[in-house]
């Protein structure tokens, strides 16, 4: 069954669940016992089909990516010129240096990865490699894949951001022009360091069939990937990123300091300017979508929408839904829910990320260690252009 069709089935259970929902509602608007059973079946299937159409996506990505032929045939007549050789940790002499390195700890590699030495020991990894590091952490973390990202190489990266707009006035024949310039603030990108420790049995890195680097993308991305989105979120800057909860403003605070209803998350969508409504999203955990699934607006539809389309998100309000085990879940004095132009969410990444390998540490368990690090910072440059929902203080007592 393809992902059209599964999305089919999907929409198919979903219009079910709303008439089930209007149908067997009691006069006080609650389900009965049995019915609430029901729904939440019907809920349950909704939800595996959901993980069944991303399962499905993603197969259909990796299909996609396997037939891709291996090389490219030549079209053009080969010129008679050589290619510029490349240097430092873009080169292929560093690459297969690096690598040699991390399989070998009697390899001489120390000539050749003298450009890439770390100054906390270790050596930075080759360039390509990098970029498949990062790309790899996008797979793991929301906000990163929305965000503004940068890469600098060294120090306090300095950004300029508007704190007050000037604005234009009407003038009289021959009168004087008004004097009202924009002011200006700097938000300063720094570096915070975090960092892991791989490690490898001694047979699978002896083993030439074994993808080292394959390896160390996916585990790098999934262990910080993890760390950096509960940073980006809930990060209160003191050895890690300022997250978007500690900076962006409250939208709307609810009544309620258990549960929210539909005209709060409306209200919380036109608390954000248009201007960053219209490359706005939501961002929320599952158990907060589970919740507002059940809610309508004034004229009786459904808040929340399943997407219909290979490729396109839920949505709410008719804006995306992207979903995160770092939002927090709905109690009182919490903010399970952000909407807003992550854009405006800005990641310095510090250019090399290091390896270290450790050889004698693990010897006892047949395993080496590697010390993975990076340094990266985050903050939001503009607090106005992401909005937050905030949950009613408990009541005392």
């Amino acid at each position: 069954m393809n992902v059209n069709e599964l999305r089919a089935m999907r929409a198919k259970a979903w219009e079910a669940a709303k008439n089930f929902l209007d149908s067997h509602r009691g006069e006080t608007g609650i389900l009965s016992d049995e019915d609430t059973k029901t729904y939440e079946e019907m809920e349950a299937k909704i939800v595996n089909l959901g993980k069944e159409i991303e399962r499905q996506e993603k197969m259909d990505a990796m299909e996609r990516e396997m037939a891709m032929p291996v090389n490219t045939p030549i079209t053009s007549k080969p010129e008679n010129t050589k290619m510029e050789e490349k240097k430092g940790r873009a080169s292929d002499a560093y690459k297969k240096a690096f690598w040699n390195g991390m399989r070998s700890k009697y390899a001489s590699v120390s000539n050749v990865l003298s450009e890439g030495t770390d100054s906390e020991g270790g050596y930075l990894v080759p360039d390509e490699y990098e970029n498949t590091l990062v790309q790899a952490l996008e797979g793991e973390n929301v906000i990163r894949g929305r965000s503004h990202v940068i890469t600098t190489s060294n120090g306090t990266h300095k950004i300029p951001v508007v704190a007050s707009k000037g604005e234009a006035s009407w003038i009289d024949e021959n009168g004087a022009y008004p004097e009202d310039d924009d002011t200006f603030a700097q938000v300063n990108i720094d570096a915070h360091k975090i960092g892991t420790i791989i490690k490898v049995s001694e047979e699978l890195l002896n083993d030439s069939a074994f993808n080292l680097e394959s390896y160390f993308a996916q585990e790098f991305g999934r262990r910080i990937g993890t760390k950096e989105e509960e940073a980006f979120i809930n990060g209160n800057g003191s050895s890690k990123p300022t997250g978007i909860l500690a900076s962006a403003e409250v939208g709307v605070t609810t009544a309620s300091d258990k549960a929210i209803t539909a005209d709060e998350l409306i209200d919380l969508f036109y608390s954000l300017k248009g201007v960053y409504r219209r490359n706005a999203v939501w961002v929320l955990n599952d158990t907060t979508v589970k919740a507002i699934r059940k809610l309508k607006d004034n004229n009786g539809q459904y808040i929340w929408q399943p997407a219909l389309k290979d490729g396109d998100h839920d949505t709410l309000l008719g804006r995306p839904i992207l979903t995160t085990g770092a939002m927090p879940e709905i109690v009182a004095d919490a903010k399970p829910v952000i909407f807003g132009d992550l854009s405006y969410y800005w990641i310095g990444d510090r250019q090399g990320v290091t390896f270290k390998r450790l050889n004698e540490r693990y010897a006892d368990m047949g395993q080496v260690g590697f010390l993975a690090s990076k340094r990266v910072d985050g903050k939001l440059v503009l607090p106005e252009a992401i909005k937050v929902l905030k949950m009613k203080t408990a009541a005392a007592g």
